[in-house]
């Protein structure tokens, strides 16, 4: 179980631990206070492995041991928990490096460790659950990084889906709504992002946008983060059918909202669902170069 120092990860181990199962939970930092909190609240049958996704050494170091511990029985299960995002901005004003580090955590990360992890599973029959996202179904606004990593996870879960059927290996996607986990729900993060971000534009970039949207796309940003859900057990029942139900589905949608948005998604125009995800998510103001008092100055200059 990938991604527990906090949120879906975080409440998955516990959950799965009092169920009785001997779960392996890899953190980003075996201090952290995700961490320290799962070896407080669950029994002895947990094992906490440090893991950072976008190293190979980690990921090889982390296989070894599970090959250790189950090499005999098998691994009945891998929930790729662990994701990442940073970047609140137009894909044109997102750095190309953050579109990577996404790509790295989100996709390259997950699929290093199933790829790793597939003997034990075939040899157990057993289930891939992966954490995706809406948003790699979906053009959110100002979520492009983040959407195209997501993007590429759900498709390579429903193609290992298709391709690992006749070994009896069932996998499941989960795309949750939006919830409180770890970083994503302070504001004091997504301030400081924003301002790195300002500092790192070209200069010609930030003229044609202007530093007032940026604000503007941030403080939408942390107005929507107000409605995320603190209840977590959707998800982490979502997580726990996929690894245990005799036909699990092979997607899961939890939270609120999902069902109309996929509605649109799928049967309204194109510009109805632009719409939507606007009102919905961020709407961004018009660009600064492209507003009328823009083009009056430059005029009366």
């Amino acid at each position: 179980l990938s991604g527990c120092d906090s949120g879906f990860g975080q409440a998955t181990a516990r959950h799965l631990d009092i169920m009785g199962f001997q779960v392996f939970a890899s953190v980003l930092d075996l201090q952290s206070p995700g961490a320290q909190e799962l070896r407080r609240s669950c029994s002895p049958r947990l094992t906490l492995l440090q893991m950072d996704l976008t190293k190979t050494e980690d990921i090889q170091r982390v296989l070894q041991h599970i090959q250790a511990h189950t090499n005999s029985t098998g691994l009945w299960g891998l929930v790729n928990n662990a994701g990442f995002n940073d970047t609140i901005a137009d894909a044109e004003l997102s750095p190309l490096g953050k579109f990577r580090t996404c790509m790295e955590v989100n996709f390259f990360g997950s699929l290093e460790l199933t790829k790793g992890l597939l003997p034990l599973l075939r040899s157990a029959g057993g289930r891939i659950v992966t954490v995706s996202s809406p948003a790699g179904d979906m053009p959110f606004p100002c979520l492009a990084a983040y959407g195209a990593s997501k993007a590429a996870l759900s498709l390579l879960m429903d193609t290992f889906r298709s391709e690992l059927q006749p070994w009896g290996i069932k996998v499941s996607l989960i795309l949750p709504g939006y919830y409180k986990t770890g970083t994503t729900c302070d504001p004091a993060f997504w301030n400081l992002q924003k301002q790195q971000l300002l500092a790192s534009l070209p200069q010609e970039l930030l003229q044609a946008y202007g530093e007032d949207y940026v604000e503007e796309i941030n403080q939408q940003f942390i107005q929507f983060m107000k409605v995320a859900v603190e209840d977590l057990s959707a998800v982490v029942n979502s997580i726990t059918e996929g690894l245990l139900a005799a036909n699990p589905a092979v997607r899961y949608y939890p939270g609120q909202g999902l069902g109309i948005m996929y509605f649109i998604h799928r049967y309204l125009p194109y510009f109805v669902r632009d719409l939507f995800l606007k009102g919905f998510f961020i709407n961004p103001k018009l660009p600064r170069a492209l507003r009328r008092e823009h083009h009056n100055d430059v005029k009366k200059a």
